[in-house]
């Protein structure tokens, strides 16, 4: 978009907002996604001519967050990537963790010192709840990228600038650990900045999960003696039951993470007592039983799954969503569901493919091999029954 249709553009905002927020009518309906977090803000109480949220952490505790992020792993790929860009000069690279705290922030000196009076700076928190509808925080309650010009923005002192924001989870276990930002003067700003955000957030993420692989194989090879001395099915996984190796049974990549606290359920092994390794877990079956029946309690609160496969029950609390999730899996057999399914079925539309992931990930660390993928179903060697609520 040329500056001059971005300054029409911004103008017509402007006035959406001030009509929004004058409770009158506007001339056009601000974004579905814009609407909804102004309403959020609005529920809160906030000004949109305060300057709230202003009050950073230290650089002690900024740096104590950053040392144990693991985006610091891959924090230099993504602003090699984003600040290599041709207009880099015009725009700040922000990087932040689950919280919305800013961890890294990098990027044109002179748009910094303009971001230094928002009190947009190393340690400041940035979520909606803070400092209003800003592409960061709202990235963070939607669970999606988002990108905001100008008086989409809520507060008045944001609306000189637009913002592109996108989360990043890690590979392994589909945890949130940050947002990846790009924000400038709005008049400045370049179509292919969302898709550069994006392309930084995968950029990252396939990092971190080759690293996890170069970590699977320096346990796989700490691991060798033990396998070449073993008698028996086992398996060596990491500390989110990722498989590094695995003998005498078909697995495919994950099982439950392991605890030292409480069995695992294998399909194929049956109920398995976790032994700690250095850098993971030894899983041997404690029974001779490989059939695993379980149970998904509905009418419980929370949920409960119950799972036998030897001499004694393992049983574990599902979230409303994963208990719906398994219900799902459980109703559509040996055939699974893909994600597109799954999230016409959870949220009416299929656009929520990411999050369905997302959260399949999640439940996976918790159920491992119970479930399995591609597509989402049960596990080879699991009968479930459902008792409804």
């Amino acid at each position: 978009m040329a500056p001059h249709d971005l300054a029409t553009r911004a103008r017509d905002l402007v006035r959406i907002h001030d009509a929004v927020l004058a409770g009158s009518a506007p001339p056009q309906r601000p974004r579905a996604l814009v609407a909804r977090s102004w309403a959020r803000v609005i529920d809160l109480g906030m000004d949109p001519d305060a300057r709230t949220g202003r009050d950073p952490l230290g650089p002690g505790d900024v740096e104590e967050r950053r040392r144990t992020s693991r985006l610091a792993l891959v924090v230099d790929e993504i602003r090699e990537l984003l600040l290599s860009a041709a207009d880099a000069s015009s725009y700040l690279v922000v990087i932040t963790d689950a919280d919305g705290i800013v961890l890294w922030r990098s990027g044109s000196p002179r748009v910094r010192r303009q971001a230094d009076g928002l009190g947009f700076a190393e340690g400041a928190l940035w979520t909606e709840g803070a400092v209003g509808t800003n592409a960061i925080g709202t990235a963070l309650e939607e669970g999606a990228p988002v990108q905001l010009f100008s008086a989409e923005h809520f507060e008045t002192a944001q609306v000189p600038w637009y913002c592109t924001a996108s989360p990043i989870h890690d590979p392994i276990d589909g945890s949130l650990l940050g947002i990846v930002d790009v924000s400038g003067p709005a008049l400045t700003l370049h179509p292919a900045i969302e898709a550069l955000v994006t392309a930084s957030v995968r950029l990252a993420e396939a990092r971190l999960w080759r690293h996890h692989e170069e970590r699977l194989e320096q346990l796989r090879r700490s691991a060798e003696p033990l396998l070449s001395g073993a008698n028996g099915p086992l398996l060596v996984v990491d500390d989110h039951g990722w498989v590094a190796a695995h003998q005498g049974v078909a697995v495919r990549d994950r099982v439950e993470a392991p605890r030292a606290d409480r069995a695992v359920a294998v399909p194929g092994l049956g109920v398995c007592l976790p032994e700690r390794l250095r850098g993971g877990w030894l899983i041997r079956p404690s029974s001779g039983a490989t059939l695993l029946r379980a149970t998904l309690d509905l009418s419980s609160t929370p949920a409960m799954l119950e799972v036998r496969g030897g001499e004694a029950p393992w049983r574990v609390a599902l979230s409303p969503r994963h208990a719906d999730v398994l219900a799902l899996l459980a109703a559509a057999g040996r055939g699974g569901l893909t994600a597109g399914v799954l999230s016409h079925r959870l949220y009416g539309d299929g656009e929520h493919q990411v999050t369905v992931r997302a959260e399949i990930s999640r439940m996976r660390r918790a159920l491992g091999a119970l479930l399995a993928t591609n597509p989402y179903r049960l596990g080879d060697g699991v009968e479930l029954s459902v008792v409804s609520g």
